[in-house]
């Protein structure tokens, strides 16, 4: 695809229907969806996700396992790293250019001038697509939020799921985790089961509270099942018994609890041993805590061991730091670029035990980018040794003229492993 292509002329004239990026209702969602003739109705069963991390990961490991047992998976979520078309899958494989400009297109022909913003219209387009697209399971990962979120339009879905919430988004969803808890709760379907990941006591209890009102049954993280890791190994139990599998392929301790929501998801749809080995073994999800093997930066700098990570609210620098402490013993340097509307200082505390160094980048073409500079000051608040580069290439350079062996970590924000990776391609 070139920058050029026709899905993206569309894209960007969707950009100007709406003057706000975030804009939580869904009467414009709405309006569409019957404008299209309702495609939400005519989806494969659909599995809906929210919380505020792991989403992704937890999709990729119930799409991975529901793929190893021969069933065909639509797929949604966002944002996207390189392009686009890597937020809607039709039947395990990315959207085609042709299909995605036809569903925009449509999109855009039925709205008209209204206001909608970018989120809901190409939400729509995606809804459509997969109602159109032959599949056994539909997998829906919410943008922001739940109960407001563009995706929360599915009457009754097979089931739904809640990964870990932690602060994030407070403008959007609320100043604590019982207010966050409860719009993501929002997802939440009277009578439909959800499966609960690890949570704090305050979103708990928001999220049982919901599901009482709604006869919603949980099968909650630490009441219904349980995961381990044992011996260099996965070991999941709950009243049906227990599984002991490769640990997943995606790094990190807490990936073992992403898979554990997963399997918990897989076992409740019947699925069987080629479906929890599948999950764990065949999962791919770009830029958690990924080892980049080629393209540029590699090349710049060919022994060093380079890693990205969009990870960027608290609970990732905690993830992040917990696993670097696991890893083998190397110089470890951070490059880090973070958005003017995350929790920077929460994101980078956890981390300043683990890094030799942090190099502050601006996110090149995003308007809410810390600058480096910005972003090097808050990381020194919080006891990192620090610098500043004005690209992540020269920030790579100069840390490898220095330690041509280090270990380098990419990390702060999606949007910058997207720029990372779109300059891989």
């Amino acid at each position: 695809m070139t920058p050029n292509a026709k899905s993206d002329v569309i894209l960007q004239r969707m950009m100007d229907l709406h003057p706000k990026i975030i804009d939580l209702v869904l009467d414009r969602v709405w309006r569409l969806l019957e404008a299209l003739d309702h495609p939400e109705r005519r989806l494969p069963p659909v599995i809906h996700l929210a919380g505020t991390n792991g989403k992704g990961s937890t999709q990729a490991m119930i799409r991975a396992g529901l793929e190893g047992a021969g069933k065909r998976v639509h797929a949604y979520t966002s944002p996207h790293l390189a392009r686009f078309h890597e937020r809607i899958r039709l039947a395990g494989q990315l959207i085609t250019e042709d299909d995605l400009s036809a569903v925009l297109d449509e999109c855009y022909e039925a709205n008209g001038s209204t206001p909608i913003t970018y989120f809901e219209i190409t939400t729509c387009a995606a809804l459509l697509a997969m109602a159109r697209t032959p599949a056994d399971f539909t997998l829906l990962e919410t943008g922001l939020g739940g109960r407001l979120d563009a995706t929360n339009v599915v009457d009754r879905p097979a089931m739904t799921v809640i990964t870990p919430i932690s602060m994030d988004h407070e403008a959007f969803l609320g100043d604590t985790l019982t207010k966050i808890a409860t719009e993501k709760a929002g997802i939440l379907k009277r009578g439909v089961p959800c499966v609960v990941g690890p949570q704090p006591d305050p979103a708990m209890e928001a999220i049982e509270a919901r599901a009482a009102q709604l006869g919603a049954p949980l099968l909650a993280h630490g009441q219904h099942w349980h995961v381990w890791e044992e011996n260099g190994r996965l070991v999941y139990q709950d009243e049906t018994g227990l599984l002991d599998l490769p640990l997943p392929a995606l790094r990190g301790a807490h990936q073992v609890q992403n898979a554990g929501a997963a399997l918990a998801v897989l076992r409740h749809l019947g699925m069987g041993e080629d479906a929890f080995e599948a999950a764990m073994t065949r999962v791919d999800w770009p830029a958690r805590m990924e080892r980049l093997l080629a393209g540029p930066l590699v090349g710049l700098a060919p022994r060093a061991e380079l890693w990205l990570d969009g990870g960027h609210n608290p609970a990732a620098g905690e993830a992040l730091a917990a696993l670097l402490a696991q890893m083998p013993e190397r110089p470890t340097h951070l490059i880090c670029g973070m958005l003017n509307t995350k929790d920077a200082r929460g994101f980078l505390r956890p981390l300043a035990g683990q890094a030799t160094s942090l190099t502050g980048v601006s996110i090149p073409g995003e308007t809410n980018t810390l600058s480096g500079e910005e972003t090097a000051k808050l990381a020194a608040d919080c006891g990192h040794h620090t610098r500043t580069a004005p690209s992540v290439a020269a920030a790579l350079t100069a840390i490898t003229d220095a330690t041509p062996e280090a270990r380098v970590l990419i990390c702060g924000s999606l949007y910058l492993a997207g720029y990372v990776l779109r300059d891989a391609l």
